[in-house]
């Protein structure tokens, strides 16, 4: 279970979510997340802070640390980044759906950045703004962890490659998207 806090070390809360995006998102500006696998014995915490030139959040500190006497040690020397950073993000994002709520809160299963309710809307005939709505929720969550946007999109929602990518484009038409980019080809650190 992964544990996400603020930089002092209070608990990740919509009131921490001060970095306003858009009318409908706000993300936190920096936030600490730990996670321990029990595999290899090792604790690793990452710090990160958003950078809105670069429009998603740069690691700026990680740190591993074995837990157990019988840890890995070649899992103590590599640290794959992207799948903590991707599993934090969510809980540093809220949206505005009548009271703020993080997006980690809207989740069904693990890995899933929408609950399934959601993806039945936004496929629906005239989702205009409930479709870019979702949409910014899973592109922020993706290109704020320097993943793959479209993929993202694509697999939330089980939506063809072309039509993920003609939401995003009217998404970034419309402002949705504002402070949040991915340059194709850039890979998530790790």
């Amino acid at each position: 279970m992964i544990k996400v806090t603020t930089l002092g070390g209070s608990k990740m809360t919509e009131k921490a979510m001060t970095e306003q995006i858009g009318d409908s998102l706000r993300i936190a500006p920096a936030f600490v997340a730990s996670i321990v696998s029990d595999e290899s014995g090792i604790e690793t915490t990452l710090e990160a802070q958003y950078h809105r030139e670069e429009g998603r959040y740069v690691v700026t500190s990680i740190l591993n640390n074995a837990v157990r006497d019988d840890f890995d040690p070649e899992a103590l020397r590599r640290t794959a980044v992207s799948p903590i950073l991707q599993t934090a993000v969510p809980w540093c994002m809220a949206i505005d759906l009548e009271r703020w709520i993080t997006v980690g809160d809207l989740t069904e299963g693990e890995g899933r950045m929408i609950p399934d309710y959601m993806a039945r809307e936004v496929v629906k005939r005239g989702a205009g703004q409930v479709r870019m709505e979702v949409i910014q929720i899973i592109y922020g969550a993706a290109a704020l962890a320097g993943l793959p946007p479209v993929k993202a999109v694509q697999r939330e929602i089980e939506v063809p490659h072309r039509t993920a990518s003609d939401w995003i484009m009217r998404a970034r038409k419309d402002g949705w998207l504002e402070g949040m980019n991915y340059a194709v080809g850039r890979q998530a650190e790790g």
